[in-house]
This record gives C-alpha cells, sequence and structure tokens, in this order.
C-alpha cells in the first residue's frame, strides 16, 4: 500500500490563500485517480481546506507558527526546508496507522500518474523509486515540456520503503515542531523538508531506488503560489488529452486556446535565443581553448 503525504503552507505566507486550497484540491484529484486502489492520501496543515476532500484522503491539523513573519510565498530556503519537514513528519506519524508499503512525499500543488499505486501493489518489498523523468507544466500557459533530472528540480520525486523513514512508533500527531525535529533528526532536512539528494540518502542508508519505468510525476509552474517562483519559458507542447488523463491535470483551456498558448511566438523567439547563446557561447569556448593551449613539442625538438 502507498501511502502520498503532503504539506500545506501556513496561510500568512501566500499571496492568495484560496487560489493554495484550488491547486490543492486539482492535485488531490490527481492523487485519487489512481487505478489501483491500494493507497491513502494524509494532507497536513494549520486550517482545513474549504473543500470537501476526496476519498481516501485524511487532514491532519497542525498549530505551527508561520516560518517567517512575512505574508507571501517565497522566502528563505531554512526555513521552508523546517515548515515542511515537520509537517511531513507529522503526516509519518498519521501515516503509521494504515501500515503502508512505501510513502510518496509530494507537493501540493504537483500531479501524479494514475500508475504509482498499482506500482506499490506490484512491488510491496521494493526499496522505492526515484522519478528521475517527468515534466514540467505551466499553468497559464496549458503546455508542458519534458524534465531529465525530474529529483533535482521536483520534490514530488521519491516513492519509498516505509522502513527507510524510521517514523518513531511513540512520535503523536499532536508532537510539538521542536519534538517532530528531534525525533527525526538530519531525516528532517534531508529527506523530509527537501528532496534533491535524496536519492543519494536513501542509498547511503540502504534504500537503493530504482528508476520509475515511465513518467511519473509532474511539476507545476506559473501558479502564483510556488516557493521557488520558476516558470515554463521556450518551446513547449499544448496540454493533450492522453497527457491530462494520465496525470489528471485538469484543461482549463479549450484545443485551440492551449495550442495559442504553447506555442506563442514569444516563447518560440525565447528557445531561438537560448539556443543561439548556447551555440555562440560553446564557440567562444572552443576558441578560447584552442588559443590557450600549449605548442606541441616533437622529438627533434628537445635538448
Amino acid at each position: 500500500m502507498l501511502a502520498f503525504i503532503t504539506s500545506l503552507r501556513h496561510p500568512l505566507n501566500s499571496s492568495d490563500y484560496g487560489l493554495v486550497e484550488e491547486l490543492l484540491r486539482q492535485t488531490l484529484d490527481s492523487v485519487t485517480a489512481q487505478t489501483g486502489d491500494d493507497f491513502e492520501v494524509f494532507v497536513v496543515g494549520n486550517r482545513a481546506p474549504a473543500f470537501a476532500l476526496p476519498r481516501k484522503t485524511t487532514f491532519v491539523p497542525v498549530d505551527f507558527p508561520p516560518p517567517v513573519a512575512t505574508s507571501g510565498p517565497r522566502f528563505p530556503l531554512g526555513p521552508f526546508v523546517h515548515d515542511k519537514g515537520t509537517k511531513i513528519g507529522i503526516g509519518l506519524a498519521a501515516a503509521r496507522a494504515v501500515s503502508p508499503d512505501h510513502v510518496m512525499i509530494f507537493d501540493a500543488d504537483d500531479f501524479v500518474h494514475r500508475g504509482l499505486a498499482a506500482l506499490s501493489s506490484s512491488a510491496p518489498r521494493a526499496p522505492g523509486w526515484v522519478v528521475d523523468e517527468g515534466l514540467v507544466y505551466s499553468r497559464s500557459r496549458q503546455a508542458w515540456r519534458p524534465q531529465h533530472d525530474f529529483n533535482r528540480t521536483c520534490g514530488t520525486c521519491h516513492i519509498v520503503a516505509w522502513d527507510a523513514y524510521d517514523v518513531p512508533d511513540d512520535l503523536p500527531v499532536t508532537a510539538t515542531q521542536d519534538e517532530v525535529a528531534d525525533a527525526y533528526g538530519e531525516r528532517l532536512d534531508r529527506v523530509l523538508g527537501a528532496h534533491r539528494q535524496g536519492r543519494e540518502w536513501f542509498a547511503d542508508h540502504g534504500f537503493p531506488l530504482a528508476p520509475l519505468p515511465f513518467r511519473g510525476a509532474v511539476y507545476h509552474v506559473d501558479t502564483g503560489e510556488n516557493h521557488s517562483g520558476k516558470g515554463l519559458r521556450g518551446l513547449a507542447w499544448p496540454l493533450s488529452a492522453r497527457v491530462a488523463r494520465d496525470f489528471g491535470i485538469p484543461r482549463l483551456a479549450s484545443a485551440p486556446a492551449a495550442v495559442g498558448r504553447a506555442l506563442d511566438p514569444r516563447e518560440l523567439a525565447y528557445t531561438a535565443r537560448s539556443v543561439l547563446g548556447r551555440v555562440a557561447r560553446r564557440a567562444a569556448g572552443l576558441t578560447g581553448r584552442r588559443a590557450g593551449a600549449p605548442a606541441i613539442t616533437t622529438g627533434t625538438d628537445k635538448a
């Protein structure tokens, strides 16, 4: 069985908390659209969502303070990691009750492939998988592009055996933030609140993750509530019926409108400038190396 766990930012740390909840609703629709039924979902946050939660989804309340005292979704990484990590730690404590085989931590505005729960059920003793190939998707453009090294880019990227998290048996879902941090130690900063080095950390601790055999998740950008503030620039593919179906992405525009947004001439020009810039930098690098290369000597030149 697969436990999906996510955290919600503090209402203070958003530009539009109504939008945060709408993004969560879309994400939960994606997560709960699994082809297999052997999964549970846990959402941890300061405020219960204003909408009815979908099937197999549990909200776990916490009373943690905002990580920073200023409003808005973007703030220093350290407080972000601590807030997310402690909330995920509570989510793991809640998931303990359903005895999952695997855990997938996901961001509350991303999308996941509908075949993940079935994969977990097919190999319950597997150490887990890493999503190294996925998609990046722009809400505003209704467009997507393949994303290599996905696990370096997006936090919705690991499906890991339950035992890897070493969840304390006596950690209650009512634990304080300090108690959660003490209970998980270095795991808090390395794999609960952050993700970039997760694959290596899990391997070093006895849980080598296999590459997921299909593109498993979608990094959702251009929402206005991304902590990273990232967007999708340049050439991209319009959202198709197949991609929308596989990942549960809502189609917010008609097919012709989506094509127009994806192939915006400004974005095509951006791609052309980027390609030309890379070619120019590479040519300059080759020229510089040739100019600085030492003279080649032959046997007859030696003393």
